[in-house]
């Protein structure tokens, strides 16, 4: 299979492969995703197929605009609309009861399924041209780094898929948050953008978060996620960063070190790439320095972020990269 790489003037090819049962794959302002007609179970599982994924993680449905959530929800409770007024479109999936005639392989099984609108207009156009809601995963291999660029989509698709809808950049670059309402206390499944004290503005409840489970009940739960090619670690501070790194560099190894501005300054002359001051700069970079830098590295050091609030949702994702090894 050819894969084909464009921009918006291939969005209507783009809504005529979804609507013939294909995959595409698409921008948005978290990572970029590989999506099919929601409510066509075989196109559903040549995502599937393409991401080398199981059939047992219920995947996110796109819709464009708030009007649509009842062509996929059974119910949307009143707290659902009046998160979307807030937070839509943008980087959170809602989880409600699903609709007796959406297949079971888009929600996993599960009797409730994800939704979200993306804030990206070449994703919303291509859901509006196709005319139904779309089921979509990142748009990575399996277990791989999510794809911020529609290279590293390219990277992991090609000869895969039939399109890739080429946005540029994603701008948060960390998947959306997951909020389960269909329980009756609101729970975070998988921290983002939109964080718990966010949500509890407008709950006016606290939002608990819900960690390890045994069936997945929101995409990025169940299996390994965004693993580069090489080995990867975390490191507590700049000092231990710097240490392994000249341990294993006089070994032979060819290490770079990954973290906030602060920390790979004080790492001295060593190889590192620079993620940003701020939280949101470290999350739009990170995916896109570890695959730029699992290019030519033996291992990756991480920064360590899990005693700072504001970088958790990073957090969450760096200790599956590394998987849970911290240095100190």
């Amino acid at each position: 299979m050819k894969t084909i790489v464009g921009g918006i003037e291939q969005i209507g090819y783009g809504a005529e492969l979804l609507r013939n049962g294909e995959v595409v794959a698409f921008p948005t302002e978290t990572v970029y995703g590989l999506g099919a007609d929601a409510f066509n179970a075989r196109a559903v599982a040549k995502i599937f197929e393409a991401k080398g994924r199981p059939q047992d993680n219920p995947l996110i449905v796109h819709i464009a605009d708030p009007a649509d959530i009842g062509k996929v929800a059974a119910s949307v409770p009143e707290t659902a609309v009046a998160l979307m007024e807030v937070f839509s479109p943008g980087p959170l999936t809602l989880i409600l009861p699903k609709r007796e005639d959406l297949p079971e392989t888009t929600t996993g099984g599960l009797r409730t399924v994800g939704i979200r609108i993306p804030n990206h207009p070449i994703a919303r156009a291509l859901i509006r041209a196709a005319g139904c809601p779309v089921a979509a995963p990142s748009a990575n291999v399996s277990g791989r780094i999510s794809p911020t660029e529609a290279r590293h989509v390219l990277e992991d698709m090609d000869g895969r898929i039939p399109l890739i809808l080429d946005g540029g950049c994603s701008d948060i670059g960390i998947e959306s948050t997951v909020l389960d309402l269909s329980k009756e206390v609101p729970v975070v499944l998988r921290p983002g953008a939109i964080t718990a004290e966010m949500l509890s503005v407008y709950l006016g409840k606290v939002v608990d978060f819900k960690g390890k489970v045994l069936i997945a009940e929101a995409p990025g739960m169940k299996y390994r996620h965004y693993a580069p090619t090489c080995a990867c670690q975390a490191a507590r501070s700049p000092e231990v960063a710097a240490r392994e790194a000249r341990r294993r560099m006089e070994e032979g190894a060819r290490v770079v070190i990954i973290g906030s501005t602060p920390f790979v300054r004080a790492c001295g002359d060593l190889p590192v790439i620079d993620l940003g001051n701020t939280p949101a700069d470290c999350m739009r970079n990170v995916f896109s320095a570890m695959r730029n830098a699992e290019k030519t590295a033996d291992l990756l050091l991480l920064e360590d972020f899990s005693d700072r609030r504001e970088f958790y949702s990073l957090q969450n994702r760096l200790s599956k990269s590394t998987g849970g090894v911290v240095l100190s």
